[in-house]
């Protein structure tokens, strides 16, 4: 008797259409060139990271910075080469620059003495609104208490009210108390000023902080003192530094808070003494362009030693996690 035919188990197993393969492919091709692509905001990111748009913005930095480069070579120059020349002469041989006009207005216009009494208002006026502002930030960050919420916007809403609608309310009280024309009139002006700022980016950062650590903190026995010192101070070291930034420069280039509280008398910074050089020196461009490149040269150096934290601490508390 036979045995059953094999060829049904050993005929070969079924088997994809040719066609089946190309269209696999195909379609991992498309979700190559789809995840490539990516979203729109991807396709943003990489068309401003490119060096088309790092050129377009080193040209505009250039640019901006023409107006600066004019004023420090033509502060170098003597006046008769000022007169009878644009600054931009200085660039090509030969050249004939000189430290005449920084020596003049250094010792014979007062500008050195301006300069310190600036340091002097400008120093003690961008830490004290940074130093109350970081303690404010934290009551109203990580402490509970009635009316947190409506004070703090109460402060934030100061920022609208307009300086000078208070100096004279202010000069009237300084006045009656007998601190007019003193740094410590300056001080609590520059501190009151720029506090509503303080507190508003420094509660932002503080506030995006993660809960866990602060509960973490009190776990191990850790108090507001400690936890403010030891944890938020050293965190939030880029948006202290964005503040100082803020806060320095403000104080340092103000003229009005300053004429209005200090006047022109003994105690007056480097921008009202400019100002007096302006009205006494209006032709003589050598004096003003010396004692105005004195005046940005701190700010200068302050700003580019602290870049680095700058755009860190302007972001802070922006984005939370």
């Amino acid at each position: 008797m036979s045995t059953p035919s094999s060829s049904a188990s050993e005929s070969p197993l079924p088997t994809l259409p040719a066609t089946v393969p190309s269209q696999l492919e195909g379609e991992s091709a498309a979700k190559r060139i789809a995840k490539e692509a990516g979203s729109p905001r991807e396709r943003l990111t990489r068309l401003t990271s490119n060096g088309i748009v790092t050129a377009i913005v080193v040209l505009i930095a250039a640019i901006w910075s023409i107006p600066t480069l004019g004023l420090f070579i033509s502060s170098f120059r003597p006046p008769a080469a000022i007169h009878d020349s644009g600054w931009w002469s200085g660039l090509l041989p030969p050249w004939h620059f000189t430290i005449q006009n920084y020596q003049h207005v250094l010792q014979a216009q007062g500008i050195g003495h301006a300069f310190l009494n600036s340091l002097i208002i400008a120093i003690p006026g961008t830490i004290l609104p940074v130093m109350v502002a970081a303690f404010a930030a934290y009551a109203f960050a990580w402490m509970k208490f009635p009316g947190r919420d409506w004070i703090f916007l109460a402060i934030v809403a100061l920022q609208v009210v307009p300086i000078q609608l208070t100096l004279i309310p202010i000069l009237q009280i300084y006045t009656g108390v007998g601190i007019t024309g003193s740094y410590l009139a300056i001080w609590l002006a520059h501190t009151a000023f720029g506090l509503p700022f303080a507190v508003y980016l420094l509660r932002n950062f503080f506030g995006a902080l993660p809960s866990d650590l602060m509960e973490s903190a009190r776990i191990d026995g850790a108090g507001h003192v400690r936890i403010f010192f030891g944890l938020l101070l050293p965190l939030s070291v880029p948006s202290l530094a964005a503040l100082v930034i803020f806060q320095f420069m403000w104080v340092w280039n103000d003229l009005l808070v300053a004429l209005i509280f200090v006047g022109g008398g003994p105690n007056a910074p480097l921008t009202v003494t400019i100002a007096g050089l302006v009205n006494s020196f209006g032709t003589n461009y050598e004096v003003l362009t010396a004692a105005a490149f004195i005046s940005m040269a701190l700010p200068l150096v302050i700003f580019f030693s602290l870049q680095r934290y700058f755009v860190r601490g302007i972001l802070a508390g922006s984005v939370k996690g």
